[in-house]
């Protein structure tokens, strides 16, 4: 049966790579979960007159950075001054130079969502007339690529270490206290602490490359992960590994001074003080999650991330307790084997846990999909249907699995008490008064025993066929051979070692006979590892899902996008005003900023004027006063004074402004910011 188990985990091994190649391979950019609302200019619109800033609108906050949003012309030359700023809301934007020339103008944007993924893309919009662009239609890498891939697996080994501590060091606590001192789940639980301890560090030197240049060698830049510490995400992954630090000093009371206490009231203290800071420890690395993805943005936050820590408690007390079950039975000692009443508690464990995991998994599809078509319609909605179908799936193998565990503990309380009964449950009932400590050492004392009975007289015989002839005198030496006052020779310790190993592996065959003997215990065996197989592919559907623009966002960026398009559409033919910026500096306090002029439909003729006072950061500039002046210096006309009324907070219009003629007319601006302060800008631009 040995034989058989390695095999089985490689197929468990290849199936968890195999699912999660597949996740991993259609891993794209867009995955994120912000999503791009609206523009302006939007997409793939033809402008009369070149725009004073672009926009972006999302539809959730975002966080940016000095390249964040950018603008290139025809040739690839960046034409946005400065870096994007908060405008108002989820809107963004940055401010475009003056004078831009006629042609196709190409908008990238990079930010991180509010729920710690990247989100990026490009899109174009003319100005005049469409025309050639050297620029790719492809936006930024972030969250893409080889180190998106890389990224996506360390969540998935993140994951998986979380549920394999927490749920083992449950399985053991609640379920089977005897397993504290199994070899096999002690290497579980500290190697799930390993795998979360590794992944989490593995993140956090990723975490800069992966919402940034997406290249591998930003990985060890230290300014990228300067800049990951100070972002909600990286307080997350630093409070996780000081959790761990808390949770590896957990693990050695757990297999250590708790596993070897006898007293059975000092130990009783003992697990009471380790079950509450278990929950401590296993809640807290839960919201190091919640804290930094999903649950802590879009609706009800403040109930998304209790329910959401709940939720991973539960997959971690069903999965990984499963993990810990499946590893008891398959390696755990045949002399210490897996209780029928503990395989009972667990079952018991895992049905509330079921029935947590439907409540707060209920909760979260409202909140994450909000109509029954984004079930179809988005690709959240899908792959949550494929988790639903998976669940279903665990649920009916672990009904199985309880049919099995009744059988077994049936039959450890039905089975008699000499050797046959002995060798179907593999220990005997724990009687009544008596610990399953003393029991434990009851069983092993008596099957040691038994053991020796049936190997030393079958070593016995080998070693008397093989052994020299006895002395012709038919006296037997009660000293043993004769060599002459001297020790064994190296023949007999090479038979003395081999008699040795043979013995070992008769008896080992003997425990695995015993321990296989069962039928129920081999069938309870079986369902389990089908069971861990679904978990797998669960597990790795369920990290997709994390890394999947929820199907209520995308389906309001859609309704939103076409909304957009349609009035932009509609407004494009009538835009065709001039738009000229010009940087100032007044020389005082407070007295730098850009002042904008839009005059439309800049013609001969009247036209409405509007001018923008706005600071470096892009906010609106309320200054006591602004003038304008036209001048046609070619022709001698002007200068033309212009007084604009106030009309809001760093806004100011006129209308009826008269453009005698057409040709180059100096636009020049002067803009006071005290009583002493002031300064004149110009441009020229072509007007009629």
């Amino acid at each position: 049966m040995t034989r058989t188990i390695a095999p089985r985990l490689r197929i468990l091994v290849l199936l968890f790579l195999a699912v999660t190649g597949t996740l991993l391979s259609g891993a794209a950019p867009a995955s994120a979960h912000a999503a791009l609302t609206g523009s302006d200019p939007a997409q793939g619109v033809v402008v009369k007159k070149a725009p004073t800033q672009v926009s972006l609108t999302f539809s959730e906050k975002v966080a940016t950075n000095d390249d964040s949003l950018r603008v290139l012309d025809p040739k690839g030359k960046a034409v946005q001054t400065g870096g994007a700023a908060n405008v108002s809301g989820t809107t963004y934007a940055v401010r475009l130079k003056g004078g831009l020339a006629k042609g196709t103008y190409t908008v990238t944007y990079q930010v991180v969502s509010a729920d710690s993924h990247p989100v990026s893309g490009a899109y174009t919009f003319s100005i005049g007339a469409p025309s050639q662009t050297v620029v790719s239609g492809a936006g930024p890498a972030a969250g893409g690529g080889a180190v998106g891939a890389l990224y996506a697996f360390g969540r998935y080994v993140s994951y998986a270490g979380f549920i394999v501590l927490a749920g083992g060091a449950a399985f053991v606590l609640a379920c089977w206290q005897r397993g504290a001192g199994v070899r096999a789940l002690q290497r579980l639980v500290v190697g799930g602490w390993l795998a979360l301890t590794a992944a989490t560090l593995w993140l956090l030197l990723l975490r800069g490359s992966y919402t940034t240049s997406g290249k591998a060698a930003d990985v060890f830049d230290l300014d990228l992960l300067g800049q990951v510490l100070q972002t909600k995400t990286g307080a997350a992954l630093v409070s996780r590994l000081l959790l761990l630090a808390a949770a590896a000093l957990f693990v050695a009371v757990l297999f250590g001074a708790w596993a070897r206490r006898e007293d059975g009231e000092e130990k009783r203290d003992l697990t009471f003080g380790l079950a509450v800071g278990g929950v401590v420890v296993a809640a807290g690395l839960a919201t190091s999650w919640a804290m930094a993805e999903h649950a802590s943005t879009g609706l009800q936050p403040g109930i998304a991330m209790p329910v959401d820590v709940v939720h991973l408690l539960a997959v971690a007390a069903w999965l990984g307790g499963l993990a810990a079950l499946l590893t008891a039975l398959y390696r755990a000692p045949a002399e210490t084997p897996v209780a029928a009443a503990a395989v009972h508690r667990f079952s018991r464990l895992a049905f509330g846990a079921v029935l947590a995991l439907v409540a707060t998994g209920v909760y979260q599809s409202w909140r994450q999909l909000g109509s029954w078509s984004a079930f179809s319609e988005t690709r959240y909605g899908q792959l949550l249907l494929v988790k639903i179908a998976l669940v279903a799936v665990l649920v009916g193998t672990a009904a199985v699995s309880r049919r099995w565990t009744g059988r077994l503990a049936a039959g450890t309380a039905t089975a008699p008490a000499g050797r046959a009964g002995k060798e179907r449950a593999g220990r005997e009932p724990v009687q009544e008064g008596e610990t399953e400590k003393e029991q434990d050492g009851k069983g092993r004392i008596e099957k040691g025993q038994e053991a020796k009975q049936r190997v030393v007289p079958a070593a016995a015989g080998k070693a008397a066929r093989t052994s020299p002839e006895p002395p012709r005198d038919g006296k037997a030496d009660a000293d043993g051979p004769d060599d002459g006052g001297k020790g064994a020779g190296p023949g007999d310790s090479r038979r003395a070692a081999q008699l040795a190993r043979q013995r070992a592996a008769i008896d080992a065959a003997r425990q695995k006979r015993l321990r296989d003997s069962d039928p129920d215990r081999f069938g309870l065996r079986r369902s389990v590892l089908a069971e861990a197989g679904v978990a797998v592919v669960l597990l790795a559907v369920t990290t997709a899902l994390t890394q999947t623009e929820p199907g209520r966002t995308e389906q309001d960026a859609r309704a939103a996008t076409s909304a957009s398009s349609s009035s932009s559409s509609s407004s494009s033919a009538a835009s065709g005003a001039l738009t000229l910026t010009m940087p100032f500096d007044t020389g005082g306090t407070d007295g730098k900023g850009v002042v904008s002029i839009d005059l439309d439909p800049a013609r001969v003729g009247g036209n409405e004027m509007h001018v923008y006072v706005q600071r470096p950061n892009g906010r609106a500039f309320d200054v006591p006063e602004v003038k304008v002046s036209l001048t046609l210096e070619a022709r001698k006309i002007g200068p033309l004074p212009v007084t604009p009324d106030h009309i809001a907070t760093g806004h100011w219009s006129a209308s009826g402004v008269q453009i005698p003629m057409a040709g180059d007319w100096k636009v020049a601006v002067t803009v006071r910011t005290s009583d002493i302060d002031q300064a004149t800008v110009s441009k020229n631009a072509q007007i009629g």
